[in-house]
């Protein structure tokens, strides 16, 4: 009787432990699917949010710039560029491009969109703008066209370019992100030669391109994820066919230069060819996976993959096209602010190809008085 009376003791003090046991590993079960969950959901939630925490703001520009001025801008923009690129999808690559020719040279002031004068050529006419799409520059006066008519003349040509550029990436597929606002036009534009100093050509190694970047603060990683960029667009054969005559690069591969000599017969062939031949409409990662593969096309694009210093970060952006967005967002809003004008500094073209006769009235009225922490500076 005294085994009896013990027995169911013994009996629920197991199934206690068995229970609790039970429930430590239903817990520890949970929280780890709530890591797991929290690992998948993250890059997919937070790339523009980790690019506004991550990239200091220039005093002067703000997310919300145009908030009370000019409410519907972006709406404006990305509606008539859904039009033009379901037309033609080529034209997003056009307009990325002019975006990053107008920042890497004197700044992200809408200096490229201007004519030249009689004090000389504009930057239109320097040799690595020569092949800058002319349906680029016509979009971005529409553009400003449209947003005028909305809002009265409150903003900037280096803004409208700015956004453009943004909605070229996102409507052939990449990633929408938040870019701070507030650029001034510039008043006047870079010449030839300053040009040429701050565009790497496409035959510039990977040396060449991380020095001329790095004295605009650009890391390895910024270089590589602006380069992707090339996943979309294309390309005249001279930028290039010194890597096939008179002899083949020996990092080019075979089949892919045999393909590319078809297309382009002599060294001064006027023919053009895509970037990336994956996917070439479409704003992805295959461009690095192209470099792996070794067809890049130009030297400066299949030398980051040859270069042991940015290797590394081509094939991680080729096997994580999430990471690829993630840093090319970083990159791309750290650029966005290249030495650009603010407040009362510039003007507010009428006109995006013109200096206007007389600026000064058309700044007064849009400066906006901007919240502490949007007007923190860093860079």
């Amino acid at each position: 009787m005294a085994i009896n009376k013990t027995r169911p003791c013994s009996v629920n003090r197991t199934q206690k432990k068995h229970q609790e046991s039970i429930m430590a590993k239903v817990t520890i079960s949970f929280v780890a699917l709530l890591l797991i969950s929290s690992l998948l959901l993250a890059p997919y939630l937070s790339i523009s949010e980790a690019a506004d925490n991550s990239v200091p703001i220039v005093s002067g520009l703000s997310w919300t710039f145009y908030k009370t001025s000019c409410p519907k801008l972006e709406s404006i923009i990305r509606t008539q560029l859904k039009k033009v690129f379901g037309n033609d999808i080529g034209q997003a690559a056009g307009l990325l491009r002019l975006h990053f020719h107008d920042c890497f040279v004197q700044g992200c002031d809408g200096s490229v969109l201007l004519d030249g004068s009689a004090s000389g050529p504009g930057e239109q006419q320097a040799p690595p703008n020569l092949s800058l799409r002319t349906k680029a520059f016509e979009i971005i006066n529409d553009l400003r066209n449209r947003v005028e008519k909305a809002c009265g003349r409150v903003v900037s040509c280096s803004d409208i370019v700015a956004l453009a550029a943004r909605d070229s990436v996102y409507l052939s597929g990449g990633p929408d992100y938040g870019i701070p606002l507030g650029r001034r036009d510039g008043l006047t534009f870079a010449t030839v030669n300053a040009t040429l100093q701050n565009l790497p050509p496409p035959f510039a190694n990977a040396t060449t391109i991380l020095s001329m970047l790095a004295t605009k603060n650009f890391d390895p990683t910024d270089v590589v994820a602006l380069s992707g960029g090339h996943t979309i667009g294309i390309s005249h054969c001279t930028s290039f066919t010194t890597r096939l005559y008179p002899t083949q690069d020996p990092t080019m591969d075979k089949t892919f230069a045999n393909n590319l000599k078809v297309i382009c017969p002599t060294v001064n062939s006027t023919n053009t060819t895509v970037m990336d031949i994956r996917s070439p409409d479409k704003f992805d990662n295959k461009y690095f996976v192209d470099l792996m593969n070794r067809q890049g096309l130009f030297t400066s694009d299949q030398d980051l993959y040859t270069d042991s210093r940015t290797r590394g970060i081509v094939t991680s952006f080729a096997i994580n096209e999430t990471l690829f967005f993630e840093k090319f967002v970083v990159s791309m809003i750290k650029m966005g602010q290249l030495s650009v004008l603010t407040g009362n500094n510039g003007e507010i073209r009428s006109n995006c190809s013109v200096r206007n006769a007389d600026n000064k009235s058309y700044l007064a009225s849009v400066v906006e008085e901007l919240p502490v922490e949007e007007a923190w500076s860093d860079l």
